[in-house]
């Protein structure tokens, strides 16, 4: 009788995915049909010189201590975008410009008893190719973009997903030409090989977990969270 019972329920389950109607449009949404693939960016979409110069991890800066040598270095940024100086300790200098880095470091060695400290930093080489992780991942951030950089490998540089983190609530944004698209995936469908883990490229940005990028697509996929395929889309 139990498995009578079982077998109805799946039958029944079954029943209503093959009733379920085709995934639409709106007004702020337009649905890429037939392709479960996020298209690859332009090459004038892998750079973007209208934006400041921000310090990332792996960027190579100057930092200069007026009149106390012993402070003044060249240093690399670690791979979470902190760096490390004597008297002034540990500053993250993830996401900074070169002059807020500067007026950090200033307050460092303020606090630790250093006399109306004059700090200069210039970014003297930047690892421009970067990809943005937000969201429910241990160490959100500006993680470098390698070759072969994919969804599963970038989540992974972040330190992998939070404890609460919702494995079907992720989002890639990408601009390719004009448009601005996403794709929705699901972590766990890509670990179980149900479809392949999308390449990353630069500039793109990865959200883990509910956002308004996100809330988009609710409409869609709240009958069925778990995505038999990435959902593609062109943003309005």
């Amino acid at each position: 009788m139990r498995k009578l019972c079982i077998a109805f329920l799946i039958a029944g389950a079954l029943a209503g995915c093959a009733g379920r109607q085709q995934l639409t449009s709106t007004e702020r949404l337009t649905v890429v049909n037939g392709t479960a693939i996020l298209p690859a960016p332009d090459r004038g979409d892998l750079t973007a010189a209208d934006r400041p110069a921000l310090i990332g991890p792996l960027d190579t800066i100057q930092v200069d201590v007026f009149n106390i040598p012993d402070l003044s270095r060249e240093m690399q940024v670690d791979a979470s975008g902190r760096i490390a100086m004597p008297l002034a300790g540990t500053i993250d200098a993830r996401g900074r410009t070169a002059d807020e880095l500067a007026q950090l470091i200033e307050a460092a060695l303020r606090a630790r008893y250093v006399r109306n400290p004059e700090v200069t930093v210039n970014i003297k080489s930047s690892v421009s190719q970067v990809v943005t992780i937000d969201g429910q991942v241990a160490e959100p951030g500006l993680y470098p973009v390698t070759n072969q950089m994919t969804l599963l490998r970038v989540i992974a540089s972040a330190r992998g997903l939070s404890e609460f983190a919702r494995q079907d609530d992720v989002v890639i944004l990408r601009t390719v030409g004009s448009q601005r698209m996403a794709g929705l995936y699901n972590i766990d469908a890509i670990r179980r090989g149900a479809y392949d883990d999308p390449p990353v490229y630069a500039n793109d940005v990865v959200i883990v977990g509910d956002s308004p990028q996100r809330r988009l697509f609710r409409d869609f996929v709240s009958v069925s969270p778990l995505l038999a395929a990435p959902l593609i889309a062109v943003l309005q």
